[in-house]
């Protein structure tokens, strides 16, 4: 009987450290190759930390390097940011996108998915009226940027350049600069292959050559949301969900255009999301 009394103790034990690993603080490493890659990316500029400004939320150990979550939480909604930086250090082009964002995002809430080829800092560096703010975490992931497309070249390209918003929740009033405004989350997804270069063909074993989105806008009227320029390593089918105050426009336009100059551009009603 001894063994039965002491197994459901020691299955909560496991549980209740498996469920600590996961929720383990994985805050920046000490990182060479950042010392390295810092003056390509900011030139001189000073970097404070985060501080009370943001954070930025992401796994301890990922699931699918290939669709890692990072999140940007702005923490002080009277501050400013008008644009960010995401860069993944070890990854093979560094620099996942960087992003601009409209007064309609603020306070940020901000949600992409990047590739991450092996243990590495996923940084945002922020930009704001005072200067520049950086926060980040350690991730534990392999494999992100040549981990093989989740459908065959032919399918994926057929595909390509549709898109999908969605909607979360009803509008949540919110009094902003003395003004009451809806406040609503959204996700957009765009479908492409977003391929890295490294990534093999699965039947010809050869290199499938970079083809991914590397410029990006979501608008709301006449009011742009965010612009991204991206590179290799952001995920394939492109994801953003964000919240953004609402203007009472029916729909948002996104444009895009991707290495090999096409372009895609469609209107996503908000009614449908």
């Amino acid at each position: 009987m001894e063994p039965k009394t002491l197994a459901a103790p020691l299955l909560a034990l496991l549980m209740s450290g498996a469920a600590m690993a996961a929720d383990a603080p994985n805050p920046l490493a000490e990182s060479a190759t950042w010392q390295d890659l810092r003056a390509d990316v900011t030139g001189t500029a000073e970097i404070a930390p985060a501080g009370s400004l943001f954070t930025v939320e992401a796994p301890h150990r990922a699931e699918d390097a290939a669709t890692v979550p990072v999140h940007i939480v702005q923490t002080d909604p009277a501050a400013t940011i008008t644009g960010a930086t995401v860069v993944v250090d070890e990854n093979p082009a560094p620099v996942a996108g960087t992003f601009s964002f409209g007064a309609a995002m603020a306070p940020l809430d901000f949600e992409l998915r990047v590739r991450v080829n092996q243990y590495s800092n996923v940084r945002v560096i922020a930009e704001t009226p005072e200067g520049l703010r950086m926060d980040g975490r350690f991730v534990k992931a392999s494999g992100g940027c040549s981990a093989p497309a989740t459908k065959v070249p032919a399918a994926a390209l057929a595909a390509m350049g549709q898109m999908k918003l969605r909607l979360f929740g009803a509008a949540q009033p919110e009094q902003q600069s003395g003004q009451s405004v809806a406040r609503r989350e959204a996700q957009i997804q765009i479908r492409h292959p977003n391929y890295s270069g490294l990534q093999r063909d699965q039947i010809t074993q050869l290199f499938v050559p970079a083809h991914f989105i590397d410029h990006l806008e979501v608008w709301q009227g006449e009011e742009q949301l965010f612009a991204m320029e991206g590179g290799i390593s952001i995920s394939e089918n492109p994801t953003f969900r964000f919240a953004y105050a609402d203007n009472g426009t029916e729909a948002l336009t996104v444009k895009a255009r991707d290495t090999e100059g096409n372009e895609f551009e469609q209107v996503l009603p908000k009614a449908g999301g």
